[in-house]
């Protein structure tokens, strides 16, 4: 089985790159991708439920993965929201379909968002990781936007395993990801 062409280029050249950068002495402190969370709250599901399935459909046809439907941990009256209600799905995407949706995430989703100035650097948490906030689930070439009824966004979670943002930006830049111009 092929690898992803992240994940070669990852191997190959990136791993060098923020081992002179950061001036690790052990090739395993170099940070990495561990996975990719896709997740989309349905504030709208408490009326309908079928918008559910459609949202889940549209998730497993960007990520290639059959997402999870996430439920109500408690009930709030003034949202209309039961213990157990479902109010969203995510996808967990690791190794290949990691690299994979990356890739297209980077190479064609981002480019294809009107007045694209690229993506905010200040989405880190302080542990490493980076969430990036999507208006429209269009960008992605994988659904055809003539068949769209409702459009809906959604979340993707970068968890890496660097211990700063600095690190994290660093793996992230390296990957491709336009991150806007600081002035």
């Amino acid at each position: 089985m092929a690898q992803a062409r992240l994940n070669t280029e990852y191997n190959d050249e990136i791993v060098s790159n923020l081992q002179e950068r950061f001036e690790y002495d052990n090739v395993m402190a170099v940070p990495k991708l561990k996975k990719v969370v896709v997740n989309c709250g349905i504030g709208e599901a408490v009326e309908n439920e079928k918008l559910i399935d459609t949202i889940t459909e549209n998730l497993a046809t960007i990520t290639g993965q059959r997402p999870v439907t996430t439920k109500a941990k408690k009930s709030i009256s003034n949202f209309k929201i039961r213990k157990g209600q479902p109010i969203g799905c995510k996808v967990t995407l690791r190794g290949k379909r990691m690299y994979e949706f990356l890739d297209r995430l980077i190479n064609l989703a981002l480019p294809r968002t009107r007045d694209f100035q690229g993506v905010p650097d200040s989405s880190f948490d302080g542990g490493g990781n980076y969430t990036l906030g999507i208006k429209e689930h269009t960008i992605f070439p994988e659904i055809n936007t003539e068949e769209v009824e409702h459009l809906h966004g959604l979340d993707i979670t970068f968890v890496t395993s660097a211990e700063t943002d600095e690190e994290a930006y660093a793996l992230l830049e390296e990957f491709g990801m336009p991150f806007q111009k600081r002035n």
